[in-house]
């Protein structure tokens, strides 16, 4: 079993998939801090608690699992989770950052408090929860994060100015604890997944090619973005760092990080004059369109 006595933290586990992701950690030999608030979609409170379910399949299945019911944007909350899992498993070995809502809104219709509270969950609540399990690595010298980010970050999308904000933002987060932390062994990697979920399902159909869209989503299920997360958080992962990987049905894809394109070059230096008459027609050529994620992942799901 690939994670046999680890420690894993997988937040958002209640269902979709985190749970997907906290049950395959489990059957791997994992013992689980199963957290879910137990929201809607949209952060609301519900008063459901999905991770008990998920702790009961687990335990059923004969593994080691208990529920944290937590906000991943309340720091105090976050340092419950890590310290769940130094009370009942005596370490933490791998934080899964999954956790996340939507406030999808055109941009110029969206409010300061839909921005936030997106910011708040996916964002802030990553550096969160990983910001407490880090010391924790750091004196074990071993460890690593998964988190989730979004191709509507890393291409965009339509009405998804905070969640493609704060996607991004968890990539660029990921690399630089990538970096900082390597000396200790530590390691950070994403996940970019294409899953139908609760979250996808909120999204807003009102043309045919959003329909569309949204049916091919449903062709795929969280437990095909489960296995890259396993894979991930275990020692058979241990020269890999600071990378996104997409995973969309059977499709696993290792995604680019911003790199120059071109250059132009002049000796006397630019004027805002030379810039549009020389520098900007000899690189128009390798700009990129105003792409969303389906008009790059255009072909059905494999």
């Amino acid at each position: 079993m690939m994670m046999k006595d680890k420690v894993v933290l997988v937040t958002g586990a209640g269902r979709g998939i985190g749970r997907a992701m906290a049950i395959m950690m489990a059957q791997e030999g994992a013992k689980v801090v199963v957290n879910d608030l137990g929201a809607g979609v949209g952060g609301e409170e519900t008063g459901e608690s999905p991770a008990e379910e998920v702790v009961s399949t687990i335990r059923a299945a004969g593994g080691e699992a208990v529920i944290n019911g937590d906000n991943v944007a309340d720091l105090e909350g976050a340092e419950a989770m890590i310290q769940d899992a130094i009370d009942n498993f005596g370490r933490i070995d791998t934080v899964v950052n999954n956790a996340g809502i939507l406030r999808d809104r055109i941009f110029h219709k969206m409010s300061p408090e839909e921005w936030n509270s997106v910011i708040n969950v996916h964002l802030n609540g990553s550096f969160n929860t990983a910001h407490f399990a880090a010391k924790h690595f750091k004196q074990q010298e071993s460890g690593s994060f998964v988190f989730m980010t979004s191709t509507s970050g890393l291409i965009g999308n339509f009405g998804q100015a905070n969640y493609s904000a704060a996607k991004a933002g968890i990539a660029a987060l990921s690399k630089s604890i990538a970096l900082d932390m390597q000396r200790y062994n530590v390691r950070s990697n994403c996940i970019s997944p294409f899953a139908w979920s609760r979250m996808i399902g909120a999204i807003p159909v009102n043309t045919p090619e959003q329909q569309a869209r949204v049916d091919k989503l449903k062709e795929m299920t969280p437990d095909k973005i489960a296995p890259m997360a396993v894979y991930l958080a275990s020692d058979a992962a241990k020269e890999v760092s600071g990378q996104i990987f997409a995973v969309r049905n059977n499709e696993v894809f290792l995604m680019g990080q911003s790199r120059p394109l071109r250059s132009t070059h002049r000796s006397e230096g630019w004027t805002p004059q030379t810039i549009s008459e020389h520098a900007i027609p000899a690189l128009k050529s390798s700009f990129y369109p105003l792409d969303r994620s389906p008009d790059v992942f255009s072909w059905d799901p494999v």
